[in-house]
């Protein structure tokens, strides 16, 4: 039975009127016991005034609790993360200065992890917009302030990537890198989580085996999230729980309109690097139909007989990777009979770490000129020199998988 009270307006009924929808009273009894005079097309097509007055109900509960996280968040002290000189020591030591784009967002990153409430920011970019060098003076600040940063990305290739540009950066500077993953040895796990609990290790790189159990930081101060949306709401929880009420920022190459972004995110500010660093072209992209395989070839031949280099995506044909496997294997067989004067390389999921990552450092030394692959590619390979990318089967992947693959040509 429905009380009085549940069905009481939140908002003045003149509102509700502006928008040319019903009391919610009204809307939810026509939608328990529809009036006989009530089209069964427009109720079946959800085209009736009152299912738009319980949609707007919803959304309009989901930002109530948005601004009520946000503001419970406000209330929350989090140890002020002061800036320092590491950042600028590290900005002087890159061969590349920011876009006025990345001096933006670095601005208000920097302002937030110097304050006494939790960060809790999105930084979007496109891909190849220099976001990971935002995550890399992030952890600086927070490592100069005496606490511990976490960097985790949803897969081991990103991941890794991550630590080895990290390390590359940072150990000149004195600090530590430890790596965490699922394909560690006992031995090296127990090293690199004892560094990291002791707080030798000033930042750690992993996936999601960075918030599992037994991993405890020593002082955790930054929380940096790449792909976000990969992970689930439990998942970022579960690594902020690492610390006392560490600072968040989440990456994400997946454009979202900006006001979209501050309504589906409102409980997280949003910062967006919006330009291309120097020698970024544009990717054009085009659909051709299979029956031009032929040509394709020729294109792939002639771009690396020029020095360039190619990638050639297969499809998830159905969900096993047997299959996907399979498929792999059979383009990787055809290409090399079709192009043998190529070298031509294979990565795909199941193959172990030390065998993935060995075909990946060929692949940037140019020692494979065609690379084919599933979309373990999808996130995080930096090969400038690849210039060529043929994605098979393009319908069967999302628009974020699409989207991803095209940042790394």
């Amino acid at each position: 039975a429905l009380q009085a009270a549940d069905l009481a307006e939140i908002l003045p009924a003149d509102t509700y009127a502006g928008m040319a929808l019903p009391a919610f009273e009204d809307a939810l009894r026509l939608l328990h016991h529809p009036d006989p005079g009530v089209p069964l097309a427009v109720l079946e097509s959800r085209a009736h005034p009152a299912f738009r007055r319980l949609a707007f109900d919803e959304l309009l509960a989901q930002q109530f609790s948005l601004r009520l996280a946000r503001a419970a968040r406000a209330r929350k002290h989090a140890i002020p993360l002061r800036p320092g000189k590491l950042p600028q020591a590290l900005l002087a030591a890159l061969p590349f200065g920011l876009t006025a784009a990345q001096e933006k967002v670095w601005r208000e990153i920097s302002r937030d992890l110097g304050g006494e409430r939790p960060m809790r920011r999105l930084l979007q970019g496109d891909v190849g917009s220099g976001k990971t060098v935002i995550a890399a003076l992030a952890c600086l600040q927070a490592v100069e302030a005496g606490m511990q940063a976490a960097v985790m990305a949803p897969t081991e290739i990103l991941a890794e990537q991550h630590c080895q540009k990290l390390r590359s950066w940072f150990e000149p500077l004195g600090i530590e890198v430890a790596w965490l993953a699922s394909a560690l040895t006992p031995a090296q796990k127990k090293l690199a989580l004892a560094r990291i609990a002791s707080g030798a290790a000033h930042v750690a790189v992993g996936t999601h085996a960075l918030f599992q159990k037994g991993v405890q930081f020593h002082d955790l101060g930054l929380a940096i999230v790449d792909e976000q949306h990969r992970f689930g709401v439990k998942q970022r929880l579960a690594l902020s729980a690492k610390g006392a009420e560490p600072h968040q920022l989440m990456l994400s190459a997946t454009p979202i309109p900006r006001t979209l972004a501050m309504s589906y995110f409102a409980d997280l500010d949003v910062s967006t690097i919006d330009e291309l660093p120097p020698g970024r072209t544009p990717v054009v992209t085009k659909l051709v139909a299979d029956t031009r395989r032929d040509e394709i070839l020729q294109r792939v031949r002639a771009v690396c007989r020029q020095g360039g280099q190619a990638y050639w995506v297969c499809p998830l044909i159905e969900e096993s990777e047997k299959v996907d496997l399979q498929t792999a294997l059979d383009t990787h067989a055809m290409l090399q009979s079709q192009l043998p004067e190529l070298t031509v390389g294979l990565v795909h999921g199941r193959m172990k770490p030390a065998q993935k990552q060995a075909v990946m450092a060929a692949f940037q030394a140019n020692r494979i000129e065609l690379l084919v692959s599933t979309t373990v590619i999808e996130v995080g390979v930096d090969v400038p020199n690849a210039s060529l990318m043929i994605i098979e089967h393009a319908e069967r992947f999302g628009l974020s998988q699409l989207h991803q693959l095209r940042g790394r040509v």
